[in-house]
């Protein structure tokens, strides 16, 4: 039976398989990108990864954003590591206060890639960023400029201990060191935020505000960011509406609010574009994962947004984010249709399971079927002797330790329902074949076992010379005794059981049940249709005669009962 389910497990095996086949298959490489805030600088490098990433199938792209705070990107860090990603982005908030988790993720020998900020140790494995010193500069060359080497400036600093703001700084203060005439008045603290900027000019504008209103007007002010000069415009505008004061940023976003946008509505007087580049950061990550050659340290091209050229950048961004949003709506598309595509195959997979399912469970149902049918016809084979008092006397004169002797055998024996026909044997080397006789074939039947066994299948019998094998074997024997005196009796009742082995009711059943597994009233029962098989196959009596004769008042719940023991009718053992 083990032999003819193999075939079943086999086929739910490849069920299982083919199910799973069918269901994406998970990422060749999970990239981690740990982004110290999020602004409209950060979602468009965020969205050309995105879009990057449809070129890849084997690419799975894990977001976090620290809002500005050390100790959250540290966390956010350490999480990814965590969830076993096979490389690191990351733009540090500060230098020297996230450089040790960006350590620990490069210690357990994930890649790191630091984009756009710098970290304070030389554990990583590529950078990629603009010259942010050069931008400092570069606008520091631009308002000298436009001022003519005299005026006065303000600047707005970034987040204190960032790497941008550090050089930026460095970058503007160095451009006009160059120009005696034009006075650095003071340099402000923000965190890239405009409400940085606003709270930080507006503090300054109230302590100093005497003397701007004396005519020591701000010419120029640059924030390190496009968000920052706008804050500073907002104060400045709060202050006093009737200062000519002109405002510089850096990003030189598209889209709306964008530096492109703010220079071309002349809110602010120039901005530097800083590239995001998800494109390139993403492709970068893949040559280091493929080993491919990539540099180590790689510079972004920039470029200075002004009035004069705002308007070209702007319709060739705007163009470009058309495209990118055309492409983005083609690839959700054929995401759709293979999301479709996929569901139609887990359909079809899912019914193919189904159709699968419901054979093996015919098969096994008529395994089964057939098996207890055999079961049974064993237990009758076994069975059929055991309440011959004659074989009885031959199974308690032999010892435990020998096979137990095989089923006397009458003179015209009626022919064994489950016995084989055996294969006749030849004599010698001639044509003579030798036959055996009818008592001979009944003689190499099965032998069988005794139905009055333990609840653990031990024999519950006499010893050799009929001695009793202690107090369990002497109650089973006088159990079955009392019990086969009383087969034909239909009136017999578990009371009346109880009352000849001098117990109560309560007491028998749960002797009986302790010692062979079964009630005294499934024995009885069971005795009861042993012996009708007997004498059907023994005997010339019919089937109502049989089911009398064993205690039954009805032979049609005699048959019934019979085929639910034996798996056959009366009838079948009659014919």
């Amino acid at each position: 039976m083990t032999r003819k389910l193999t075939p079943c497990i086999l086929s739910l095996a490849l069920l299982t398989t083919a199910v799973a086949a069918c269901s994406d298959a998970p990422a060749a490489y999970k990239i981690g990108i740990s982004q110290c805030s999020e602004d409209i600088w950060r979602e468009k490098q965020n969205d050309e990864l995105r879009m990057a990433a449809y070129l890849h199938d084997n690419v799975e792209l894990c977001f976090a954003a620290a809002y500005d705070s050390d100790e959250r990107q540290v966390q956010q860090i350490d999480s990814l590591v965590a969830t076993g990603i096979d490389l690191l982005i990351v733009a540090p908030n500060q230098v020297a206060t996230i450089s040790p988790a960006i350590d620990r993720a490069y210690d357990q020998g994930i890649p790191v890639i630091v984009f756009e900020r710098k970290t304070s140790s030389k554990k990583f494995t590529a950078s990629m960023s603009a010259d942010n010193y050069e931008m400092g500069r570069m606008m520091g060359m631009y308002i000298a400029g436009q001022l003519k080497g005299t005026g006065t400036v303000l600047e707005v600093m970034g987040l204190k201990g960032s790497s941008p703001a550090i050089e930026r700084h460095k970058g503007f203060a160095d451009a006009l060191s160059e120009y005696p005439s034009i006075s650095l008045v003071a340099t402000l603290q923000g965190d890239w935020t405009e409400q940085s900027a606003f709270d930080a000019t507006q503090r300054w504008l109230k302590e100093s505000g005497q003397s701007v209103r004396q005519g020591r007007s701000i010419d120029y002010v640059f924030g390190q960011n496009d968000r920052m000069a706008m804050g500073a415009r907002r104060a400045f505008e709060t202050f006093d509406t009737r200062l000519s004061t002109r405002y510089c940023g850096i990003d030189g976003l598209p889209g709306a609010n964008g530096g492109i946008q703010l220079v071309c509505d002349s809110l602010l007087d120039a901005s530097y574009i800083y590239p995001t580049h998800g494109d390139k950061l993403l492709q970068l990550a893949i040559d280091i994962l493929e080993n491919n050659d990539y540099e180590k340290e790689s510079k972004l091209m920039s470029a200075l947004v002004t009035r004069d050229n705002a308007r070209v950048l702007l319709m060739q961004a705007e163009e470009i984010a058309r495209q990118s949003g055309y492409l983005d709506q083609l690839h959700q598309r054929a995401d759709g249709y293979l999301a479709q595509l996929d569901t139609q195959r887990a359909i079809t997979f899912l019914a193919l399971g189904v159709m699968l399912l419901l054979v093996m469970v015919f098969v096994l149902l008529f395994l089964y079927q057939k098996g207890k049918i055999s079961l049974r016809r064993q237990r009758v084979v076994s069975t059929l002797w055991n309440l011959d008092d004659g074989h009885n006397q031959q199974m308690n004169s032999q010892p435990l330790s020998q096979e137990p002797l095989p089923h006397p055998v009458s003179k015209e024996p009626h022919p064994h329902p489950l016995a084989q026909e055996p294969h006749p044997q030849p004599l010698s080397k001639g044509r003579e074949e030798y036959i055996p006789s009818s008592a001979e074939q009944a003689a190499e039947l099965p032998t069988p076992l005794s139905p009055w066994r333990g609840a653990g299948g031990e024999a519950l019998e006499r010893g050799a010379g009929g001695e009793a094998l202690g107090g369990t074997s002497l109650f089973i024997t006088r159990f079955k005794e009392v019990v086969e005196s009383q087969l034909s009796n239909s009136e017999l009742s578990i009371e009346d059981l109880a009352a000849q082995m001098n117990l109560s009711r309560v007491q028998l059943y749960r002797k009986v049940k302790s010692i062979t597994g079964s009630s005294p009233v499934e024995l009885l029962r069971t005795a009861r249709l042993n012996r009708g098989y007997q004498l059907l196959l023994t005997t010339e009596k019919n089937i109502s005669e049989v089911a009398y004769a064993v205690g039954f008042t009805a032979p049609s719940y005699f048959a019934k009962c019979f085929k639910e023991e034996f798996g056959m009718s009366p009838t079948d053992v009659k014919k």
